[in-house]
């Protein structure tokens, strides 16, 4: 027996959210793998700054300017670039308060980035692998707080359990056609959205005790995950959850 391959040669990917952090992450990791990867963000500048990086080492990226709660703007964009083998679905935020705190502005705000727009991507992408025939691999960027619960995170937590239960059932629906759908749950990663929760001690040291490797993560702890899930050899893994948490759900 040889061992399936993790190289990714000749494959189309999309990476939302894909100008820092994790999902700048993804693209380094896709595009160093052999992918041909499609950055998708709302800053112009940004994205062409991750794309010049993947081309100065050999790589392939092409920009593609889009906020992804415009379904239209989505259909549209993915019919245009696509068909993508490879989605990483990254695009996320936070805005931790009291469930009691939270106005309705903030509300849908992280409704409508963490679960509608991974909904809208997540779609146009299997309809482009159905059309062309193609199988696929469909990587949701979740949350270790899509397992749990966490303080002045209801709404997070609410909109990462509903990824989880979506990757669920559409690996059901689209797994007899070759495509896969797995999501990632990463524990804290020090990044832009992150690093002023971080600065607060306290903060940091309550966060520390949860993980059993006693630090937190950094963007580059998720791109071998991403890259094992976009290729050959996770070709039997549907429907799951790959906890990259340090630890943290498993007590």
């Amino acid at each position: 027996m040889k061992t399936p391959s993790f190289r990714l040669d000749g494959r189309h990917a999309l990476v939302t959210g894909g100008s820092r952090g994790i999902g700048q992450a993804a693209v380094m990791a896709l595009a160093e793998a052999g992918a041909h990867v499609v950055v998708a963000a709302r800053n112009k500048s940004e994205i062409n700054e991750v794309c010049a990086r993947v081309r100065s080492l050999g790589g392939h990226a092409t920009p593609w300017v889009v906020d992804v709660t415009n379904s239209v703007a989505v259909r549209d964009g993915i019919a245009q670039h696509g068909p993508f083998q490879i989605l990483v679905n990254n695009a996320g935020m936070n805005r931790p308060t009291l469930l009691t705190e939270m106005n309705d502005g903030d509300l849908d705000d992280v409704l409508n980035l963490n679960v509608k727009a991974a909904f809208y991507v997540a779609r146009e992408v299997v309809r482009g692998l159905l059309e062309a025939g193609l199988p696929g691999s469909l990587i949701n960027i979740s949350s270790q707080m899509g397992h749990v619960g966490g303080f002045r995170r209801t709404v997070y937590c609410a909109t990462k359990h509903a990824i989880e239960g979506m990757t669920k059932a559409l690996a059901w629906e689209v797994g007899a056609a070759g495509i896969r759908v797995n999501t990632i749950c990463p524990t804290f990663i020090e990044t832009d959205m992150t690093r002023g929760m971080l600065q607060d001690l306290a903060f940091r040291d309550s966060v520390l005790s949860r993980i059993a490797l006693g630090r937190v993560g950094q963007p580059r702890d998720l791109m071998g995950a991403v890259v094992f899930l976009a290729s050959d050899a996770s070709a039997m893994v549907t429907g799951s959850a790959l906890m990259v948490d340090g630890g943290w759900t498993a007590v």
